[in-house]
């Protein structure tokens, strides 16, 4: 029987997955992640608490190392009970005085109970269980101790014939031959225990030939956990994060290992329905200079048109409508943008790039479904339900009033310019029609198009599935490491809008779907959309 070492409920999760017997909830690993030495620090009671959680989270057994047993044989009969009524399968006890230290500590006076007050802890713990199939392991440590072969001996059988289960007879040498010499002499029926951290060269073939039942690895899971946190903080500190981000594991990964589609499903089954699974990124980064003084100490997002700047207007809608996980990538004046409940990202370079370089400093969320939205745009909360209830991979929600104001001659076009969309098929015209709730497909997006073709203006608002997600993700990611030179209607990628990306999935085969709306939006891209705002917007 083998057995690994957790720390918390998620790695004896990762101890089961990975084909143990049984997890060992390490005293020395529950003292780390609390960053505390093992030196019974720890109270019965969080030892508990965190061993409940593993096996609550498992369905291997669950053998607790809980020390010197948390006191005197009382202690330990009510150690037992408690530990056996959070169903774990075993406990190991040991005979070190309290308060304990480490094994492996170096430069620590080693002192161990007396053999008969250890083997009467075992007598009780053996006394209190409830359950026939409950295991007491008693752990001897006077090899540890430098206490010899004899003792170490003595004391094991003086615990088996108290009553103990299994005997864990614990060593420091470098090899196996001390502890092959003690498990030679051993002459009683009850089982041997080894935990192999020092003498970790010898095989499971040769432990179990030596005469061991079980064999615990004690605290390997932790200790590769912290080198691998290290490596992780120092690359972030570094500023390698995307390097980082294709060595660890992503996202999807922690999400199956805690539940996340199961909480769906119960979700689905017991939930009233509303709001929507959907997450939100608000790119805020930019500011080209049209807004002058306005914008000189803040974003565009953070104007403040009647008591409510951009960015609140738009987080209350998507609130509203039960979008609640909202992201932000900050660029100019990034200082001005603090609101609480809201995860922010930085585009650092936002002066020299563009929308895409925008998303992608936020590419951890983007794991759909997931809507981006341009931050200097108000919209009326109807816009944003017609989109979170619209079907495909990419939806975009496009203006189609703009087709009609073009062919109906009413008056000039802003200057500036706008997003424009040819679609595969027309827009209705007419005084009375219900708009599509399928969407026509797009065929061509951009600044330049010329506006006699345009069937539409993408208002800058697009929903991706999570198919979407992936692969707005994909693609971008065999961009960077390809593509050189102009990208669409930018002069580079790293400068390209999101139409330009939208482009490029059309191009590859990709459908783009439009979600139809008449009005009920407005960009602040100039003065004089700040000033209309200001005029036509309800406090």
């Amino acid at each position: 029987m083998v057995a690994a070492g957790a720390h918390d409920a998620l790695s004896a999760k990762l101890v089961e997955q990975a084909g143990f017997d049984a997890i060992w909830a390490s005293g020395f690993g529950l003292s780390a992640v609390r960053a505390v030495p093992d030196a019974s620090i720890l109270t019965m009671s969080e030892t508990l608490e965190a061993t409940r959680a593993m096996v609550e989270a498992t369905s291997i057994p669950v053998i607790a190392d809980c020390d010197t047993g948390f006191g005197n044989a009382i202690n330990v009969m009510r150690t037992v009970a408690d530990f056996e009524a959070a169903g774990v399968a075993a406990i190991s006890i040991e005979d070190n005085v309290f308060p304990k230290r480490c094994s492996f500590y170096a430069g620590v006076a080693r002192e161990l109970v007396p053999a008969e007050e250890h083997a009467r802890k075992v007598a009780a713990a053996k006394a209190a269980q409830r359950s026939d199939d409950f295991i007491v392991i008693a752990r001897t440590e006077a090899l540890i101790a430098g206490w010899g072969k004899e003792e170490a001996l003595s004391r094991a059988r003086a615990y088996a014939d108290a009553g103990a289960d299994a005997v864990l007879i614990h060593s420091k040498h470098p090899d196996l031959s001390e502890l092959a010499e003690v498990a030679a002499a051993w002459d009683r029926d009850v089982p041997l225990v080894s935990v192999p951290t020092t003498y970790i060269g010898a095989s499971l073939e040769e432990l179990e030939r030596t005469g061991f039942k079980l064999v615990i690895y004690a605290n390997q899971a932790l200790r590769a956990a912290l080198d691998a946190m290290k490596d992780a903080l120092r690359a972030l500190r570094s500023g390698e994060a995307a390097v980082l981000e294709k060595r660890i594991a992503p996202l999807e990964d922690v999400y199956a290992q805690v539940g996340v589609s199961e909480l769906k499903r119960n979700e689905a089954l017991y939930l009233l329905p509303g709001g929507f699974d959907c997450s939100a990124v608000i790119l805020a980064a930019g500011d080209d200079g049209a807004l002058g003084d306005l914008t000189r100490d803040r974003p565009k997002s953070m104007l403040d048109i009647k008591g409510k700047t951009i960015l609140e207007r738009q987080v209350e809608a998507l609130n509203t409508a039960g979008v609640k996980d909202i992201a932000v990538v900050r660029g100019h004046q990034k200082g001005a943008i603090h609101y609480p409940n809201l995860r922010y990202y930085d585009n650092e370079h936002w002066a020299t790039t563009g929308e895409v370089a925008s998303l992608m400093t936020a590419e951890d969320e983007l794991r759909g479904p997931v809507l981006c939205l341009y931050g200097d745009v108000i919209f009326d909360d109807a816009i944003l339900g017609r989109l979170l209830r619209a079907q495909g991979d990419v939806v975009i929600a496009v203006d189609r009033a703009y087709y009609d104001h073009v062919r109906a001659g009413n008056g000039a076009l802003p200057a500036r310019p706008h997003d424009l969309v040819v679609t595969e098929e027309p827009p209705v015209s007419g005084y009375r029609f219900v708009p599509s709730t399928s969407g026509a497909a797009v065929k061509r997006i951009g600044r330049t198009l010329p506006q006699a073709d345009a069937h539409g203006e993408f208002i800058g608002l697009a929903l991706l599935s999570e198919r979407g997600a992936k692969l707005v993700r994909e693609v971008h990611a065999e961009l960077a490491r390809t593509h050189r030179g102009p990208f669409h209607e930018a002069d580079s990628l790293s400068r390209a809008a999101l139409t330009d990306l939208l482009q490029e999935l059309i191009d590859r085969g990709h459908t783009v779907t439009c979600v139809d709306v008449y009005k009920g939006w407005m960009e602040v891209d100039t003065f004089e959309d700040y000033r209309r705002a200001w005029s036509e917007i309800r406090a």
